[in-house]
């Protein structure tokens, strides 16, 4: 008995079954209108299960990283429907104390059990977790939009009504709330959320809460559950399905890596990559810009010579054996591409396409954004002005919760 509660007029029983992250919580009522309620965590009775089935697995908070036999444990998630729940229920209450004698149950009177609130979650696990996350961040910025009325529609397979007397109510919204560094996607239906975000930094985890079985029309009794179930995981795929990306940022990260880290070839040589803010790689980058606009392509000498003017050194410091190095490095990653029956080389679009880019990024962005930051002129520019307000408007934050900047 909890005396403070029992002091309020409210008393109440908990129990709380197993260790560390707890499947379970009962809580009984005593006073009237006598009640229960029973909170069930689905994820961390499947692990229980599987731990007693033998089923090796890697847990992942309250859910599963790996598991050694997947359709198994899938049999077992789906084993849990409402003659367990029910069953789970009638075993606490037998050992609670609780308003219904053995007479009373004898007579039929007993607890019914109607859903309050039933979350169904998915969870893909990432093989490149720091990845994953640029990946998210990206769908967040391209589905901004997810909330409006006719992508809400398309989730919940729901017809919504915006007027008249029958108006589907509540506010059709997408919010973007970042816990720590963590962001999350909120779509809001009626009385029904789904969330998703980036879990512990290792999964992508999407799960629909229902919070008024109602809102499908359908009834509050715990019979109703496969149906809600329908519902819950059909909302999770379809709005991986209705979500966008622009482009994949994997794709870019990837690539970025491809030209800066080294490279093994086929026959187990390493070749070294192009340092984006070295003056060498930027020269070789920006003479492609050059060399693609001549039809019969570039030599060895050629490319000495355009580089070396671009480094401030004359032809005859650089080696032909310095740009052998060079083309090498440039043909390992389809930067050019060597004309066959010659000693010649063309610049390919891919090569076109990211010295084209890579250039303006460094020419027209870093240097002159860092040049900004660091000048100490009497007018600021836009960069630099924007920079100090954010500074100023964190430390009177800081100033504000009292904490030592």
């Amino acid at each position: 008995m909890d005396r403070e509660n029992d002091r309020a007029g409210k008393p109440v029983l908990l129990l709380l079954s197993g260790r560390r992250l707890r499947p379970v919580l009962c809580e009984v009522l005593l006073l009237l209108p006598v009640h229960a309620k029973l909170c069930l965590n689905g994820n961390e009775w499947a692990k229980r299960q599987a731990a007693k089935a033998g089923i090796g697995f890697t847990a992942l908070d309250n859910g599963f990283a790996a598991v050694d036999d997947p359709a198994a444990v899938q049999a077992i998630c789906d084993g849990l429907g409402p003659d367990q729940i029910d069953a789970l229920l009638r075993k606490w209450l037998y050992r609670l104390p609780h308003p219904f004698s053995a007479e009373d149950r004898g007579a039929g009177y007993r607890y019914d059990i109607s859903i309050l609130q039933a979350e169904f979650s998915l969870t893909q696990m990432l093989d490149k977790p720091v990845s994953g996350r640029v990946f998210f961040e990206q769908v967040i910025r391209d589905n901004l939009d997810i909330g409006r009325p006719d992508q809400v529609a398309l989730i919940f397979d729901r017809r919504l009504m915006r007027r008249g007397p029958r108006a589907t109510p509540g506010r059709f919204r997408t919010r973007v709330i970042t816990a720590g560094v963590t962001p999350s996607l909120h779509v809001d239906y009626k009385h029904t959320t789904i969330k998703q975000y980036h879990k512990e930094g290792k999964a992508l985890r999407t799960e629909t809460t229902i919070n008024d079985t109602r809102d499908f029309e359908i009834g509050k009794r715990l019979t109703n559950l496969p149906a809600l179930r329908e519902i819950g995981f059909s909302a999770n795929r379809r709005l991986l399905r209705v979500q966008q990306l622009s482009h994949d940022p994997i794709t870019g990260a990837d690539a970025l890596t491809a030209i800066t880290r080294p490279a093994t070839t086929a026959t187990g040589a390493r070749v070294p990559g192009l340092r984006f803010t070295e003056q060498r790689s930027h020269a070789l980058l920006s003479a492609l810009l050059v060399f693609r606009c001549q039809p019969n392509g570039f030599t060895n000498k050629d490319l000495r010579t355009y580089t070396a003017e671009l480094r401030g050194l004359h032809p005859g410091a650089v080696s032909a054996g310095q740009m052998t190095y060079d083309l090498r490095r440039l043909k390992t990653r389809n930067l050019i591409t060597r004309i066959e029956g010659s000693h010649r080389y063309q610049v390919t679009d891919h090569g076109l396409d990211t010295a084209k880019f890579l250039t303006c990024v460094h020419d027209r962005v870093l240097h002159p954004g860092l040049a900004e930051l660091a000048t100490t002129a009497t007018i600021p520019g836009r960069l630099r002005a924007a920079a100090t307000a954010y500074r100023a408007a964190l430390d009177t934050l800081t100033a504000a919760a009292q904490f030592a900047a």
